[in-house]
């Protein structure tokens, strides 16, 4: 296979799960659509650039697409990069997993990363070596499965180039990164644990390749950059933090810009 209630960006932490019966999403010319279009497929085009264009994958939280992702999609392509957000929940018949993760658990839905790679690579106006993704808390630990070499070679799939996860459930002991990684976490997130990822770090062996970096905030919470204001989600404490966002924001744009730009 080649492949909120608030406007809040979130994660479900189940990693495990019963069997899915979807596999991958299909993901073509009749179901991806412009902004806002609320097709399985979103897909923002830069301006006054010339294709083709690098392109990065959006992945939303456990409650689905929210205006903070597709804000992130619109920031993405004013720097140029061809913005591809993926809705992984209702295509499904799911509306929100944040409570129930094992309904959508990373590991199926990793397949979703490979098919919007796999449909980029169809056109004509994107770089087909310069693909990255992006993922938003339960979008970020999805694409830190799509980082690692297991999974690359279960989905028989073509590596990516960059890959940036805001606030995931990391893995302590992770197996080898096949995409260069960067991490943006809060030290005061008590949904997906900085601890961990500190450990996946210290647990990564210094000298091989794609050793992620880390970036945590300390104070920040969960959904640092989106939760509209200070508030408890899912027994979970969120508020905004302007500048842990501004420097996620800053980071992110040089470690994709130094991947994916020729």
């Amino acid at each position: 296979m080649s492949r909120l209630a608030p406007a809040v960006v979130l994660i479900a932490l189940t990693l495990g799960g019963a069997a899915f019966a979807e596999n991958a999403l299909s993901l073509n010319a009749g179901n991806v659509g412009a902004p806002g279009s609320n097709e399985t497929g979103e897909l923002t085009l830069p301006h006054g650039e010339a294709p083709p264009y690098p392109a990065v994958i959006v992945l939303h939280g456990c409650n689905g697409i929210s205006p903070h992702v597709r804000k992130v999609a619109a920031r993405l392509a004013r720097w140029g990069y061809a913005a591809l957000v993926v809705d992984s929940l209702r295509p499904r018949g799911l509306k929100n997993v944040c409570s129930h993760g094992r309904d959508l658990p990373a590991g199926r839905r990793v397949a979703d990363v490979f098919a919007a790679a796999d449909y980029l690579r169809s056109r004509k106006d994107i770089d087909p070596d310069h693909i990255g993704a992006l993922g938003i808390s339960h979008g970020a630990w999805t694409v830190l499965y799509a980082a690692t070499a297991s999974t690359v070679v279960r989905e028989n799939a073509r590596p990516l180039q960059a890959i940036v996860a805001y606030y995931p459930r990391c893995f302590p002991h992770p197996p080898p990164f096949t995409t260069d990684v960067e991490i943006f976490i809060g030290s005061a997130d008590d949904w997906t644990p900085a601890s961990r990822c500190a450990d996946m770090l210290a647990n990564y062996p210094k000298t091989a390749a794609h050793r992620p970096l880390l970036k945590i905030y300390p104070g920040a919470t969960h959904a640092f950059d989106s939760s509209p204001r200070k508030l408890v989600y899912f027994g979970h404490h969120l508020q905004p933090d302007p500048s842990a966002t501004r420097d996620s924001i800053a980071l992110t744009r040089k470690f994709l810009d130094a991947r994916l730009h020729h």
